[in-house]
């Protein structure tokens, strides 16, 4: 590990110790119990500064807990793996992991009604509210990743035998969800650019209609898929569900929290979204919003009583399973909101650095890009198979020869080996890092005598 990323850490950590023995003081004391130990630790701790500073010293710790390895691939690489691109915690979000690590953390000024969405403070009721608005729609909740929300609604509107219209190209999550409510997948097929059109989803819908005599339960498509990250036509399919009268799931994994998402304008009852994938939060976290006509069916309140104790929970919420994100988790979104919310705004930046790393990659002779081009989003699926592959087939690596030829210029994030068909994220990466990874892959081309039309597109 690079020295000043690894000072850097144990400087953290050692301020972690010194943070243990304010802990453990009595109340109004003025310091630690052991003032002895605490000057030493604080010692130390310029020592640590000290090397940091200068770029010298050696590793003194190198695990945490006694197992576990210091993840530093954000400080030391270029990271283009896409399901953990738009998922970086900003400083603000790290901030508050420090701060709110301890478990119930967020229940501190917890009162009736004794639920998360309507805690104060932390300003998490305001947060929900901010939440939907940003969706524009009506009502908002976070919940424990993507596959949470969906579990939610299906839960809620499918019943056994029902049947679920999803896209070809559709998260297997989507089908957990559909199967766990005793439902069925029909899948809407792609046209001939891998899109999932309105005409193909009322197609669909005609056909499944006549199958069964009646309507599917729910319409689940994603807005982009995480495949080849084709753009599909959601509001088309939004007015279609409407033509139908069927509620209309939109999955935003990739799209909330890295692009504008307008949930009525799409036409959408309920909008899903990710936020250890797009929306700058720790795993496992995500949101569900809806509008009002679904709000008291997907987050309807527990009519269940005890029958011993006639004990009843009726503020608690049935799919939520009362409350749902606590601690760190929830504190960290709230906290990279400000910058979710801003960043948004800059989408058209981030399609500019995809589609410039896409045209510098198409100059590698044999290289092409899978997904729809010019590029709609920072995820890509590429085909080096004409380019990087051959080399691969004849390398004593295979094709493991390319990650380690990326490691060595500090980038990562490609699956390991992988030669054919790869995805990569742009997503959140400066210019500058734009720039080198594109000068990185036609370097390690034109190494292994694979022609590069430079600056020809």
């Amino acid at each position: 590990m690079d020295i000043r990323a690894q000072k850097t850490f144990e400087a953290l950590f050692a301020l972690e110790d010194v943070r243990e023995m304010l802990r453990q003081s009595l109340p109004g004391s003025t310091g630690p119990t052991d003032m002895d130990g605490f000057n030493e630790q604080i010692r130390h701790i310029r020592s640590v500064i000290d090397d940091l500073e200068a770029g010298t010293g050696v590793p003194e710790i190198t695990k945490i807990g006694g197992t576990l390895g210091i993840r530093s691939r954000e400080e030391e690489y270029v990271n283009i793996q896409p399901i953990q691109a738009a998922g970086r915690l900003t400083p603000e979000a790290r901030k508050a992991l420090i701060a709110y690590g301890d478990g119930y953390s967020t229940c501190d000024s917890c009162r009736k009604p004794f639920r998360l969405d309507k805690i104060s403070k932390p300003p998490i009721a305001d947060f929900h509210q901010e939440l939907a608005a940003f969706l524009n729609m009506d009502t908002a909740r976070v919940v424990p990743g993507a596959r949470r929300g969906f579990q939610a609604v299906t839960s809620s509107l499918v019943k056994p035998g029902d049947t679920v219209i999803v896209s070809s190209l559709a998260h297997y999550t989507e089908f957990l969800a559909v199967e766990g409510a005793g439902g069925v997948v029909k899948e809407v097929p792609l046209n001939e650019n891998n899109i999932i059109t309105a005409d193909a989803v009322a197609d669909r819908i005609e056909d499944v209609t006549a199958e069964t005599g009646k309507l599917p339960a729910l319409i689940m498509i994603d807005h982009f898929d995480y495949q080849l990250a084709n753009e599909h036509d959601v509001s088309g399919i939004g007015k279609v569900a409407r033509q139908y009268d069927i509620p209309f799931l939109y999955n935003g994994a990739y799209t909330v929290g890295v692009m504008p998402v307008d949930g009525k304008k799409i036409g959408a009852d309920f909008i899903v979204g990710s936020g250890h994938k797009s929306m700058a939060s720790p795993a496992p976290s995500g949101v569900l919003a809806t509008t009002d006509e679904w709000a008291d069916v997907v987050f309807r309140t527990t009519q269940m009583t005890g029958d011993l104790t006639n004990r009843k929970f009726g503020v608690k919420e049935v799919e939520m399973l009362g409350c749902t994100l606590m601690g760190s988790t929830l504190m960290a979104m709230i906290a990279s909101f400000p910058t979710v919310k801003e960043r948004t705004q800059k989408w058209d930046e981030e399609l500019k650095k995809s589609n410039f790393l896409m045209d510098k990659l198409l100059e590698i002779e044999g290289s092409a890009v899978l997904s729809e081009y010019p590029r709609k989003h920072a995820l890509s699926k590429v085909d080096t198979t004409g380019s990087f592959d051959v080399v691969a087939e004849k390398h004593k690596r295979r094709g493991f020869f390319f990650s380690d030829e990326l490691t060595k210029r500090g980038i990562v994030g490609e699956f390991a080996g992988a030669t054919r068909a790869w995805k990569l994220s742009t997503y959140g990466l400066s210019w500058e890092k734009i720039n080198y990874l594109a000068d990185s892959l036609q370097d390690i081309a034109e190494k292994y005598e694979i022609k590069v039309n430079r600056d020809k597109l």
